[in-house]
């Protein structure tokens, strides 16, 4: 058996219950890691590896982190999917025994981190059970105390619903039957990490008494006890929690219970489509309808508005709730900007409040909370002076704790320090000891300078200084050439090269006195301290709710701000079964193109009118009208106004989008198959009251499968599902399908000029008879020559289509002659031919449009300066 030294015997042992995570062990002011974590830890985090003695065994691998920077190093290894246990020294090495004590004081998992997080997004905690094929799901983020849970019914549903809430960390029971979805949640999200837990916590009885040890007996009168599988995944989770974290988390003191009849279902897929919260192109909030609407200058209401975009609502009452509290606001400029003025001096009170329950939120982050909550009232009489009911309601939930901000104003100094062991955190005045020991440790130095002085009069030695360190404490200091002038009551503490120290009964005299005084004054701000961050923190639901008002302020703040800046009008939204929007704009498009430049177009959906089948060539504006409509009827029930000139939406309880083209080479599937299986999803889940957008169905695969998929689908949406839908298609026979009740024809207007089209952007009644393909294809800039002969055998397809007879072999094609190209060269023309257009969305097609414009208009009015 392999010897090791003492200290390496406690850090195995600790080890040992912690091996699925890198210990941070505790040395003296470094964590240090040993053995393979030292090998991960020293390669992840880019530090030297090094060695450590450990006895017998001889050297093992050691890395170390300094103990104040840790928080950065945990975060990074975390961002790279890997748990950190944290263990500290639990005794003062001065009153050790032997090895000083330590244990693990908190495990930090993808889902636990308190630090480095972004601040507009929830890092969400999930735990997942399964009985048949119905699913419990409950997700808690530690950071805001922020604790929900559902039963969902169905493997698609629970996937789309953690793809919308984008967990850090999925938790399942440790038995072989979630491993299998714990592949599929990692498909779905490649980032998310899958950790298990003991099953027997989440068994009912272990499940409850998790509940009631965290919640109390309140969480019975939830609903929470009907819904069996919630309740196991719910309790599971708290189990977990209470393991890891190893401390109080009074943050979580409430649950909500939330379901799909709540709000607008919309899958991954449509979320993804319509670009709500990340863009497709490179996953960031530019060019989403977030980054249109989120004018937000809180954090929380930056993470609230999110989850209302990603959770349309479905209750006309409380949609038009919020129209009237966001109308109020955009015809009162003046409340509207003392509002935001006030808003921005507001820190993150969630997250506050938790650092505060948790016990590491510092001396700064007390004061940062009493200056938020100091500005509650101004708010408060703001919200007091709206007629909405909604923000009566806010008003009314804005606890200003006046007591909290008294409290911390009375102890907490205006300028302290960023540590809690420092001193000088408690304000003068607050505490009569702390009064008393500050002004004997600002007199020692006073009686320090007059002693030098004294001595400096006594010896004659003009050079004579006090100085200190920790090894001798206070001492005098005489140069070597004045030695001889020391007097024969100077005690000899050190020899220096040029000089010597020495001390005097009088000397030690004032610095017991005064590192008495320094001392016990730390430690008793100290404690001071952490009593007053208890007394906030019994304060945690009240502070909790007053922060919830404050988000939801700023959430309908920030659409009533994006309604004035982008002249939106309130829609009427009602239970009928119209989609009627006359002069709509696409949000996110016409941010990126100069004023005016956006085409508007009209829609109208339901009635007489269920399906509009849409024709046109590419590049004319059909993915980009089709999503406008989903997008303005997606705004309309968050309670958002639209860019139009009116509009009247029925309820829409799901949309569904079928675009774009793309391979899922990870699952085996082809670009047809997607598709495919993405129209199964719509024709099995779509009711008469969705919204189904279809985009160039059936071009995966053949032309006559193509159409006659195509054809099927529409047929079956019309007589079977009713479902209003925008159904965009080449095949120019299914514009033959008008005879059908309900649907209509539309096209996007082009206009042609000699050889070339100009897209006109209006969507029109009417059918396209022509796809002006080989237009689009000049204007990418492909040779003439190949244009020219596309439109040869285009004349000999539709001579043959029309009962001709054609000669199907290939003519021959001349030797490629560079000179004589009939394409000039331009750098755009460089450019276009090297896009890749099917890759392309119609957001990046309009912003790479937007920038050769610009640059041709440049080049026009230099030429036109210099004459040319």
């Amino acid at each position: 058996m392999v010897s090791y030294t003492p200290m390496m015997k406690q850090y195995l042992q600790i080890k040992q219950n912690y091996q699925d995570a890198i210990l941070f062990f505790r040395l003296g002011d470094f964590y240090e890691m040993f053995f393979d974590d030292a090998l991960v830890a020293s390669r992840e985090l880019e530090i030297t590896l090094t060695g450590r003695d450990a006895g017998a065994a001889g050297r093992v691998p050691m890395c170390g982190v300094p103990y104040h920077a840790a928080d950065t190093y945990i975060a990074r290894l975390i961002e790279r999917g890997y748990k950190v246990a944290i263990c500290d020294q639990v005794e003062d090495p001065a009153d050790a025994r032997g090895i000083v004590r330590r244990e693990v004081t908190r495990v930090v998992t993808p889902g636990t981190i308190m630090d480095c997080l972004e601040e507009r997004k929830h890092n969400f905690l999930a735990a997942v059970v399964e009985k048949g094929n119905t699913y419990g799901l409950a997700v808690v983020d530690i950071t805001t105390g922020l604790f929900m849970v559902t039963q969902i019914d169905g493997r698609d549903a629970l996937l789309d619903e953690l793809t919308r809430l984008e967990p850090a960390e999925v938790l399942l029971p440790d038995i072989p039957l979630y491993r299998e979805l714990a592949g599929g949640i990692k498909t779905r999200l490649p980032k998310v990490v899958a950790s298990f837990w003991s099953p027997a916590a989440f068994e009912r009885g272990e499940a409850v008494r998790s509940l009631h040890e965290q919640l109390g007996t309140g969480w019975t009168r939830t609903g929470l006890s009907g819904l069996p599988l919630a309740t196991l995944c719910a309790g599971g989770l708290l189990d977990y929690l209470k393991a890891t974290q190893k401390r109080e988390l009074t943050q979580i003191n409430r649950v909500e219970i939330y379901s799909a009849g709540q709000y607008m279902h919309l899958d991954g897929v449509t979320r993804r489509n319509l670009e709500l919260t990340s863009s497709i192109r490179d996953g960031s909030r530019w060019g989403t309808l977030l980054w249109v609407l989120d004018h937000t200058v809180t954090a929380m209401g930056g993470r609230l508005l999110k989850s209302w975009l990603e959770r349309p609502l479905l209750d006309v009452q409380a949609i038009r709730a919020r129209q009237d509290a966001v109308e109020e606001l955009v015809n009162d400029s003046l409340a509207r900007q003392e509002l935001q003025h006030l808003l921005k001096t507001i820190y993150d009170l969630e997250r506050l409040s938790s650092r505060v329950v948790y016990g590491t939120a510092g001396p700064r982050d007390l004061l940062a909370l009493k200056n938020s909550l100091a500005v509650l009232p101004q708010v408060k009489k703001v919200l007091c002076n709206r007629k909405a009911l909604l923000w009566q309601e806010i008003a009314g939930d804005l606890d200003c704790l006046e007591d909290v901000v008294q409290l911390l104003d009375e102890a907490i100094d205006d300028d302290p320090p960023a540590g809690s062991r420092e001193g000088g955190i408690i304000r003068e005045g607050y505490h009569p000891e702390v009064d008393r020991l500050r002004q004997a440790s600002r007199e020692g130095k006073n009686w320090l300078a007059q002693l030098e002085a004294r001595e400096k009069e006594r010896t004659g030695i003009r050079s004579l200084k006090v100085g200190f360190n920790k090894v001798f404490g206070y001492y005098l200091e005489v140069t070597r050439p004045n030695l001889d002038l020391v007097p024969a009551d100077y005690i000899r503490k050190q020899t220096l090269a040029g000089a010597e120290r020495f001390i005097t009964p009088e000397l030690k005299e004032l610095e017991e006195q005064i590192l008495g005084a320094e001392e016990r004054l730390v430690q008793l701000e100290y404690r001071l301290f952490t009593e007053i961050r208890e007394k906030v923190a019994a304060q945690v639901r009240r502070i909790q709710q007053a922060a919830g008002a404050v988000a939801r302020t700023d959430a309908l703040l920030s659409l009533a701000e994006a309604a004035v800046r982008g002249n939106y009008v309130r829609p009427e939204v009602n239970d009928g079964s119209r989609i009627t929007i006359r002069e709509g704009r696409h949000p996110v498009v016409e941010q990126v193109l100069e004023p005016g430049e956006f085409v508007p177009n009209d829609v109208d959906l339901g009635g007489d009118t269920r399906l509009i089948l849409l024709t046109g060539p590419n590049m004319a504006g059909k993915s980009t009208y089709m999503r406008q409509v989903a997008l303005l009827v997606l705004m309309a029930q968050v309670g958002s106004f639209i860019p139009a000139s009116s509009g009247e939406i029925g309820i829409v309880d799901r949309i569904f989008t079928r675009v774009g083209a793309s391979d899922d080479l990870a699952a085996g599937q082809s670009t047809f198959m997607v598709e495919m299986s993405e129209c199964q999803v719509i024709v099995s889940a779509a009711t008469p009251r969705s919204l189904i957008i279809m985009d160039e169905v059936g071009r995966g695969t053949s032309t006559y499968d193509g159409i006659s998929i195509a054809r099927a689908l529409v047929e079956y949406i019309v007589r079977r599902i009713g479902a209003r839908t925008l159904f965009s298609t080449h095949y120019h026979e299914l514009t033959e399908l008008d005879v059908l009740p309900g649907v209509k024809n539309f096209t996007v207007a082009v206009e042609e000029r000699g050889e070339d089209v100009v897209f006109l952007r209006r969507v029109r009644p009417g059918r396209a008879d022509r796809s002006y393909g080989i237009q689009v294809a000049r204007l990418a800039g492909l040779p003439g020559e190949i244009l020219q002969r596309a439109e040869e055998i285009l004349r000999e397809l539709e001579y043959r289509r029309d009962g001709g007879v054609v000669n199907p072999a290939p003519r021959d094609l001349p030797a490629h002659r560079e000179e004589k190209t009939t394409v000039p060269k331009h750098p755009i023309l460089d450019e276009l031919v090297k896009l890749d257009l099917w890759q392309m969305t119609p957001l990046e097609a309009l912003n790479t449009l937007a920038a050769w414009q610009r640059s041709l208009k440049q080049g026009i009015r230099r030429a036109v300066g210099h004459g040319s």
